[in-house]
């Protein structure tokens, strides 16, 4: 029921992809309205061999509304349906298209965190010079702290080589300037972290060099990327209207912009939202891809697949055994050392552990 165009294109999206990849659907919303957009399609061609279910949800969340308060007061809310669902066995993934701060809380109380995970964290493909990769976290997380930036590079990591089919992702810091000095506190100290995490962790990068392809993997908190993000989407809508602009503006740009079609279809590809179809809220002990407000048909069918793609390489469990090893170190490095002084030596000082750590 959420996303600026409602349930049309979500069911001619979901519709598209199961048909693929030949996977059930359980469509949440409301039942007569999710029953007349099934109806505009002919059953014999679409439903044949796919199951499809509808858990009727009456009451959704508008996008002016609170998170946490409409959640509490609409306990048949679509979104907290399909969280249920995930979480009960129902279902294997989620998607929305809705208010991404419901998405956020109802998968976070639905399926809760996985160990050694404190925040969740979205975590979005962008375009590069180079190739594609992998932004987080993109709006889950604002307040944050060091350890949590390191959790990102792990779970970004880990996403990286199931998306990307990446064998070590190169993982960098978003900040100011290259120099590890640089920054706020929150980004130093996270940069302190990161370079004895277990990750492929290239040190810090500027904003300038988000889309330049040096890193596989850009770590931030939600604010930060939030910003990014949709700076990133503005810019591309406005390059693209300059440009229609200037070719329009003479014969010879209409021209050259017939023979140069193919060119222009092929940058759209590369910096459409939609050939990715949404952004896996990573850090949880479910599966929930989050997808942008004015996601179209083709945008539902990406992240479908995308869904269908990390139940299928186990997202998840990659995810805990990563978080896993990054618990461990920590631990080691967190334990005290414990020196014994030698005893013939009577200028030897006793210390206590916590004198040493």
């Amino acid at each position: 029921m959420g996303g600026d165009l409602g349930p049309s294109v979500t069911v001619d999206g979901a519709l598209v992809a199961a048909r693929h990849l030949q996977v059930a659907l359980l469509l949440v919303g409301d039942r007569a309205a999710i029953e007349n957009e099934l109806a505009r399609h002919p059953v014999a061609s679409l439903f044949h061999r796919i199951d499809v279910q509808i858990a009727d949800a009456p009451e959704r969340i508008e996008m002016t509304e609170s998170a946490a308060q409409a959640l509490r007061r609409k306990p048949r809310a679509s979104i907290r349906v399909a969280a249920e669902a995930v979480r009960d066995g129902r279902a294997d993934a989620m998607f929305s298209a809705g208010h991404t701060g419901a998405s956020v809380m109802a998968a976070h109380a639905a399926f809760g965190l996985l160990p050694g995970v404190d925040r969740p964290a979205l975590a979005t493909i962008i375009p590069t010079r180079k190739s594609p990769a992998v932004l987080l976290d993109a709006g889950a997380t604002v307040g944050c702290r060091p350890p949590h930036l390191v959790q990102f590079g792990v779970m970004g990591s880990a996403y990286a080589r199931v998306a990307l089919g990446l064998a070590a992702p190169r993982v960098g810091l978003l900040s100011i300037g290259e120099e590890e000095t640089k920054g706020t506190d929150l980004t130093r100290e996270a940069h302190r972290l990161l370079k004895d995490a277990p990750i492929n962790f290239i040190g810090n990068v500027e904003g300038r060099d988000v889309y330049a392809g040096e890193a596989d993997v850009i770590v931030c908190d939600g604010f930060t990327g939030n910003v990014t993000l949709k700076l990133s989407e503005g810019l591309v809508e406005t390059i693209e209207s300059l440009l229609h602009d200037e070719l329009a503006a003479t014969f010879g740009g209409r021209v050259g912009s017939v023979l140069a079609r193919q060119a222009f279809r092929r940058f759209r590809r590369r910096v459409d939202y939609s050939e990715y179809g949404g952004a896996p809220l990573v850090g949880l002990n479910g599966l929930c891809i989050v997808g942008h407000g004015r996601s179209s048909a083709k945008a539902i069918a990406n992240a479908v697949t995308m869904a269908v793609r990390a139940v299928h390489e186990d997202l998840l469990g990659r995810l805990s055994r990563d978080l896993a090893g990054l618990a461990a170190r920590s631990h080691l490095e967190a334990r005290p050392a414990h020196v014994a002084p030698s005893t013939a030596d009577p200028a030897a000082k006793r210390t206590s552990p916590l004198e040493h750590s």
